[in-house]
């Protein structure tokens, strides 16, 4: 027989929409190519494992990449988003492959990307994956609580 718990985490899982990703691109500074083929990567790599891609113009030297999506704790489901990537705070812009790394590893940790992996442990070493994600991880909190702080301040990038 199966367990309650788990028959319940599955039934609010078919409820919940696939993850979301929004590109924040500035405009003044021309990246919206650069965003749209960041789009076109990850659509094309993980298909309908997205809900949707979206592209958002902006100004003032931005450009993140942030992920939406659901999880579910202790039998309650919640929507969590994270920055995976900004340029100000990881230092300009991601290589495709470990933007892909980090996409995966929210919405599918244990699926392979093939090449992409194996180009990322030749370049990093096996060992240093797991520490990354951890740092990641670490840097997204800390990068949500200096936005907070940091809403409206005029970008020095841009004027």
């Amino acid at each position: 027989m199966a367990d309650p718990s788990t028959q319940a985490e599955n039934s609010v899982l078919e409820y919940i929409n696939n993850p979301r990703i929004t590109i924040k691109y500035c405009t003044q500074c021309r990246w919206m190519l650069r965003a749209a083929y960041f789009a076109q990567e990850l659509l094309s790599t993980f298909s309908t494992d997205l809900g949707e891609v979206a592209l958002v113009p902006m100004t003032g030297g931005v450009f993140t990449v942030t992920i939406r999506h659901h999880a579910v704790v202790d039998g309650q489901a919640s929507t969590q988003e994270s920055i995976l990537w900004d340029r100000k705070r990881d230092g300009g812009f991601p290589e495709v492959k470990a933007l892909k790394s980090l996409v995966r590893n929210v919405i599918a940790p244990e699926r392979d990307l093939g090449h992409t992996d194996r180009a990322l442990r030749a370049q990093h070493g096996g060992g240093l994956m797991k520490a990354q994600q951890g740092e990641q991880k670490e840097k997204m909190k800390e990068e949500e609580t200096k936005e907070e702080e940091t809403k409206g301040a005029p970008c020095e990038d841009c004027q």
